[in-house]
């Protein structure tokens, strides 16, 4: 790879910025929102109140919950945090990474034959910035990895 990036000091965290800052937005809002709405309405009872507190609570929970992906690189390896699991990678392990036109994320292909989903790089709201961190990963992955022959 010719035209490599200019490769950042490790660590470095990967996430979809402005994704991340929709949802933490929106997350504040309801949950004030509709906290809001609960306790204003004077005819209901306590319960009542605290049920719309608790659902704002759990409306914003699951949006913090969707901001939660991202990809770390350190100097020790890769760490992919995705919504519900959490997976350390040494260099080595990483093959390619993988971001074609219409992948929702970027994909890792791994020295065991499969492919990791790394959903802390997206291209939802903003396709330049995803595509430029995985080029600035790829080139991380090649220049931190032994080229073994055979190894694509």
């Amino acid at each position: 790879m010719s035209d490599l990036p200019t490769l950042p000091d490790l660590p470095v965290t990967f996430r979809p910025a402005r994704t991340r800052v929709v949802l933490l937005t929106a997350a504040a809002v309801i949950f004030v929102v509709i906290s809001t709405v609960g306790l204003l309405l004077e005819q209901l009872g306590p319960g009542e109140k605290l049920s719309f507190v608790f659902t704002g609570a759990l409306i914003a929970g699951v949006l913090l919950w969707l901001s939660r992906p991202k990809v770390v690189a350190e100097e020790s390896g890769v760490t992919v945090v995705n919504f519900a699991s959490t997976r350390r990678l040494e260099w080595a392990e990483i093959l390619k990474v993988n971001l074609r036109a219409g992948d929702p994320w970027v994909f890792l292909n791994l020295s065991d034959g499969t492919s990791l989903p790394a959903l802390g790089i997206q291209p939802g709201i903003n396709k330049e910035r995803a595509v430029a961190d995985a080029r600035t990963l790829s080139a991380l992955v090649e220049v931190r990895t032994v080229q073994e022959p055979g190894r694509g």
